[in-house]
């Protein structure tokens, strides 16, 4: 089996929301660059409720093993700066820890693009991870995303400001092997 047959996504289920729920009460979840603090245990619940996590400031769907597991979330929303309501996203991913390093990460952001790039007029998805994320920015590359810099300061993480490598992926760029 390859890494594009070894993950899915598909919507967040009922069932999920209790380990979605962890992602704001456990940081070991998130690992070293992803924690930000604690958040409001409940809220993912009351937002799943009420559009089941798709649409609204960002949406997420489940990274889904062949058998099922749940292995981690995929993400999206317009960017912060320079985007324009639908033309533009910035995507996100995080797999549980006994998931990462597999090449499931990869495979997970290559079906993301595809998909937005099949479902939304998007003409540019763009991603950040934080420059000592080397595991991630292979994980980019290899889901066929080009590296465009370093955003310095670009997010508070475990106390301090980190610099972010910022990636792209313009709809006609080739697709990867």
């Amino acid at each position: 089996m390859n890494d594009a047959d070894a993950v899915g996504l598909r919507p967040v289920a009922e069932p999920d929301l209790e380990l979605l729920q962890r992602l704001d009460t456990d940081p070991v979840l998130s690992g070293p660059f992803e924690w930000s603090g604690f958040r409001d245990p409940q809220a993912r619940r009351r937002r799943w409720e009420t559009d089941g996590l798709l649409g609204g400031a960002a949406s997420y769907l489940v990274v889904s093993l062949p058998d099922g597991t749940f292995a981690g979330t995929v993400c999206w929303w317009p960017p912060a700066v320079g985007g324009h309501q639908e033309r533009s996203f910035e995507i996100g991913i995080l797999l549980w820890p006994e998931y990462r390093g597999q090449g499931l990460g990869s495979a997970a952001q290559r079906l993301l693009a595809t998909y937005l790039f099949a479902t939304t007029i998007a003409h540019r998805l763009q991603a950040m991870t934080d420059v000592e994320n080397v595991a991630e920015q292979r994980a980019l590359e290899r889901a066929g995303f080009q590296r465009e810099g370093v955003v310095r300061g670009a997010a508070f993480v475990g106390g301090s400001w980190r610099d972010a490598c910022l990636y792209s992926r313009l709809r006609h760029d080739p697709l990867p092997r």
